[in-house]
């Protein structure tokens, strides 16, 4: 065990069906384990981090805090923020010109006398959190830093499962219970579900494994039009597939014609390097935030999915929904809430014994949960597209593998 007085909390990053539950989980454990431990949050980020700007976990919060459990976003708030990006951090005034980002976080953690910073993000939040860590340890100022890893899109290397994932493909699959019902607004109905997932399929994938099985416990009549073929999911298209266009539109176009719409679901990452290349060809400035990571709401793959399908399914309307800010920002759902529990003990856990890094199921370790190191934490794992479930539903839909 180490001396631990001081802890601090910060969540960053995109939102997850997680935030305010991980962090309404680790002030309860802390209460119940090492009450006398002073729990601080710093609002938005690493933005409020450089900015001094925090709040103190009181004994009412301490005492209320399971109500967290139950909201979804994050009431710390979030923010995109790279401690080793200085160009970025001046232009948006975080600190000063001629500062050091990573100086000015350390310092401040320094003058709060935090002990442990528990980060609550994805890869780039907690390889932000080892640098500072690092930093800080050069200086001789021993800081303890336990990640949790949080991200729908669900590639963090080497960690199973994300927390926050079930619950966003649970809520991406609601949403278009929904809006599947648009196919009868108009002949010849192209429905585009465009779901989360920079550079992997497994959010996507998974949405549509929900889809499917809430779709398998429905009633229909056929005789009215309420047919389940025109419920079905006809395409799914991940970044980690080589899409023929073509062949899918040929595909399509049968199904088109039977029964009067398709439905895709696409993954936001799908195609997007071909749009990008096709932007950055035409002269275009691609957007990219402080990671250097495009903005994909700017370049726009469901509605690219779109335009190409649509003129070869002589589709007579093309709608393109994105279901991501509505699944990212919900409460999590009781797998979610049993994955967070397990993780926030072992970070507690961790954070007392002195360990350091992200806390996950560790695949290379015979997915052990524990705290993995910060060095082994990447991004952009992708999905396997051989995975059985996956692979049964392009048989059963009659994709083409």
């Amino acid at each position: 065990m180490v001396s631990v007085k001081k802890v601090a909390i910060l969540t960053a990053g995109g939102l997850a069906p997680c935030l305010s539950s991980a962090i309404g989980g680790l002030i309860q454990r802390y209460s119940e384990v090492a009450p006398d431990i002073e729990i601080l949050c710093y609002r938005d980020g690493y933005k409020g981090l450089l900015q001094g700007d925090s709040l103190e976990v009181t004994q009412e919060i301490r005492r209320r805090a399971g109500i967290l459990h139950r909201y979804g976003g994050s009431p710390i708030g979030n923010s995109r923020v790279k401690l080793t990006n200085t160009e970025d951090c001046v232009k948006r005034g975080l600190i000063k010109e001629g500062e050091d980002p990573l100086k000015v976080a350390a310092e401040r953690l320094v003058k709060d006398k935090v002990d442990v910073l528990h980060t609550i993000g994805g890869d780039d939040t907690n390889t932000t959190a080892a640098d500072l860590a690092a930093f800080l340890r050069e200086k001789n100022y021993e800081l303890g830093v336990v990640g949790l890893p949080k991200t729908v899109d669900n590639d963090v290397i080497p960690i199973r499962q994300s927390l926050g994932a079930f619950t966003a493909a649970e809520e991406g699959a609601r949403f278009f219970e929904n809006v599947v019902h648009e196919h009868g607004a108009n002949p010849r109905k192209l429905i585009v579900h465009e779901v989360m997932g920079r550079h992997c399929g497994w959010m996507t994938a998974a949405t549509a494994q929900e889809y499917r099985c809430r779709l398998a416990g429905r009633e229909f009549l056929p005789g009215i039009g309420l047919a389940r073929e025109r419920f079905e999911v006809n395409g799914v298209y991940l970044p980690e597939m080589k899409i023929d266009l073509r062949a899918e539109a040929e595909r399509l176009r049968g199904l088109m014609d039977k029964n009067n719409c398709v439905n895709i679901f696409t993954g936001e990452g799908a195609g997007a390097e071909s749009i990008v290349a096709e932007l950055e060809a035409a002269g275009d400035e691609v957007p990219r935030d402080a990671f250097g990571h495009v903005k994909l709401d700017s370049v726009n793959p469901g509605a690219w999915f779109g335009k190409q399908f649509a003129e070869m399914l002589q589709a007579g309307k093309t709608l393109v929904q994105k279901s991501g800010y509505f699944a990212r920002s919900a409460p999590p759902n009781r797998e979610d809430l049993r994955l967070i529990q397990s993780c926030v003990d072992t970070a507690v856990e961790c954070a007392l014994k002195g360990e350091q890094g992200v806390v996950g199921h560790d695949e290379d370790r015979d997915v052990v949960l524990r705290a993995i190191e910060f060095d082994r934490i990447k991004g952009g794992k992708p999905f396997d597209i051989s995975t059985p479930w996956f692979a049964r539903i392009l048989e059963e839909i009659g994709q083409p593998r």
